[in-house]
C-alpha cells in the first residue's frame, strides 16, 4: 500500500538497535527502550504560510534521523509497524 503523510507529517520506519552490550551481554527484549533512531519512509508535501506558499520539508526519503523519546504515533501498515511524527518532533538528521 502505498501511504503519504499530509502537511508537515513524517512517516518512520525505527532503526532497531544492537542486541547486547559492549561487554557481550544479550539483552532481553523486556529491557530494551524503543530506538530514537529512524529512517524516513516518506514525507508530506510541507505547511502553507499566511500567504498561502508552501513551506518546504527539510526532510526526504531515506534520511537518517534522531528524534524524542515520546515523538509520533505508531501505525500498522502492511503489518510493518512505523511511525507518524510531524517534523518538529525531529530532532536532526544523522550524516
Amino acid at each position: 500500500m502505498l501511504f503519504t503523510p499530509l502537511h508537515d507529517r513524517v512517516l518512520v520506519r525505527r532503526i532497531e538497535s544492537d542486541e547486547k552490550t559492549s561487554g557481550g551481554l544479550i539483552i532481553p527484549d523486556t529491557a530494551k527502550e524503543k530506538p530514537q533512531e529512524g529512517e524516513v519512509v516518506s514525507v508530506g508535501a510541507g505547511i502553507k504560510d499566511e500567504a498561502g506558499a508552501r513551506i518546504a520539508m527539510d526532510v526526504k526519503a531515506g534520511d537518517k534521523i534522531l528524534f524524542g523519546k515520546w515523538s509520533g504515533s505508531e501505525i500498522k501498515i502492511d503489518g510493518e509497524e512505523l511511525m507518524i511524527m510531524k517534523e518538529s518532533d525531529i530532532l536532526g538528521i544523522m550524516v
